[in-house]
């Protein structure tokens, strides 16, 4: 199990965001918005191809870690699929301060739980689209997962919870917003810190 989680934890450790912003001339994504290497913050940077690749290849980073786990060590998908989610979100050569891990939590549903992934990524854009709240979208996107587990019968109940607990310890300062209803929304003019 050591090996594919450590393949897993190299592979969803990329930080694309950082990769992407830098590589398109927009600078270190940390020292704008949040400091957070996700697309919400790559949005910042006021492109939206980088932000939707970044969310692409945060989600694709996760699924492609348990795909090849799956080809070399079956059986040990859940070991890839923790390994890239905790690499997200706390990446060695970024000190370990990474993403807030909606998107790679998705990729971890499409190959595991492909029904779970459909339905998670709807609640998550239904609630993009109405609220326009990013973190509110995502945390309720993260805890649908492990329900999602239950009600189709999956073995992957605790790890999926323990992911959804993850998401939002990420998501801590972002629930502090929240309840003093200082929580940017997407499109807002104001200082956001998501």
């Amino acid at each position: 199990m050591l090996l594919p989680f450590a393949f897993g934890y190299l592979l969803g450790s990329i930080p694309f965001g950082l990769i992407l912003t830098a590589l398109a001339g927009k600078g270190d994504v940390r020292t704008i918005g949040s400091g957070n290497i996700g697309a919400t913050n790559v949005l910042r940077t006021g492109s939206k191809p980088l932000a939707a690749l970044t969310l692409i290849l945060d989600c694709l980073k996760a699924t492609a870690a348990i795909l090849i786990a799956r080809r070399l060590w079956p059986g040990t998908e859940p070991a890839a699929a923790a390994g890239a989610f905790i690499g997200h979100l706390y990446p060695l050569w970024l000190r370990f301060r990474g993403g807030k891990g909606v998107a790679t939590l998705l990729g971890v549903l499409i190959p595991l739980l492909p029904v779970a992934a459909v339905i998670y990524g709807a609640v998550w854009i239904l609630l993009l689209v109405t609220i326009r709240i990013s973190s509110v979208a995502g945390m309720a996107a993260a805890i649908s997962a492990p329900v999602l587990a239950v009600l189709l019968h999956s073995n992957l109940f605790l790890l999926l919870l323990g992911f959804a607990f993850l998401v939002l310890w990420k998501h801590r300062e972002n629930i502090v917003r929240l309840r003093q209803g200082t929580e940017p929304r997407i499109g807002s003019k104001t200082s956001p810190t998501a």
